[in-house]
């Protein structure tokens, strides 16, 4: 399932859920509290053209289309306004891919090893490279990242990767965020590792990739239809800086910065290929 938008007028929504549904579309409406009211789309072939009329629907939710429709659709309507509630398993899928969902569970997977008194061992057997011995063992260039040490550290890492992620592998495949994990993971172990040794192990330098990443798309290649919101740009912006010149929190501040510039990096990239596409 694909979420589309969030409205407050339920009614009105129907109307576009009985349009769709004349066209075999299957559109859910599902509560989220405060009066709002979620539309997912069931079947991800159909987004592109949902997305079209969503924006026409948006622009003259009243056209005798919409209304007509809910004529049409009343007679086989079993419950005109009867929702359920989605499922938490059933939301995070809905917003994530098979990669996506395959780091999240590895993550958590490792992380409840630790707690179960084989964190030593899995720390050992996962950490980056720390001698010359260990730089042959190439997953250890990536696996560092999965690697969390409170459930403050993977829930936090966990969300942003879901969200950003979830996003990429949505719009541009499986293959474009395991590249991005493969890259940034390299990238910003290594930096670390120059800058304060092995002891480190985390998402958030991917993460910062994927900030960079998404920042660049969404100002060189906007038709793609990815981006990040400004203010969320910022935020993360600011904690990157924070990182640097605050002596209190054991932060790998150097991973995050080299996670970003590897995102940035690979942004530009993208977008000056997909921009010689389009041309």
């Amino acid at each position: 399932m694909i979420r589309l938008i969030t409205l407050t007028n339920p009614r009105a929504a129907q109307g576009f859920i009985d349009y769709m549904a004349s066209r075999h579309i299957d559109i859910q409406m599902m509560p989220e509290g405060s009066g709002q009211f979620a539309l997912w789309l069931v079947e991800a072939e159909h987004q592109v053209e949902v997305e079209a009329e969503l924006k026409a629907f948006l622009a003259n939710p009243l056209a005798s289309k919409y209304q007509a429709a809910s004529w049409d659709m009343a007679e086989t309507r079993k419950n005109n306004f009867q929702y359920s509630s989605p499922s938490m398993f059933a939301m995070i899928k809905a917003k994530a891919g098979p990669f996506t969902l395959f780091i999240m569970v590895l993550c958590i997977g490792i992380f409840t090893l630790q707690q179960f008194g084989a964190a030593n061992d899995v720390f050992a057997m996962l950490h980056f490279p720390a001698d010359i011995s260990q730089q042959w063992q190439l997953w250890r260039w990536i696996s560092h990242a999965v690697l969390h040490f409170s459930v403050m550290h993977i829930a936090f890492n966990l969300l942003w990767w879901w969200q950003l992620g979830g996003d990429i592998e949505q719009r541009l495949g499986s293959g474009k965020l395991l590249q991005l994990f493969v890259v940034s993971a390299a990238i910003s172990g290594a930096g670390q590792y120059w800058v304060e040794g092995a002891n480190f192990g985390g998402l958030s330098g991917v993460v910062y990739a994927l900030v960079g990443y998404l920042w660049m798309l969404g100002y060189r290649a906007p038709h793609l239809g990815l981006s990040m919101p400004k203010p969320l740009i910022g935020f993360m912006l600011v904690w990157l800086v924070l990182g640097f010149v605050q002596p209190y929190m054991a932060i790998a501040n150097t991973a995050h910065l080299a996670g970003l510039l590897s995102g940035i990096a690979i942004g530009l990239v993208d977008a000056s290929r997909w921009q010689k596409k389009t041309a």
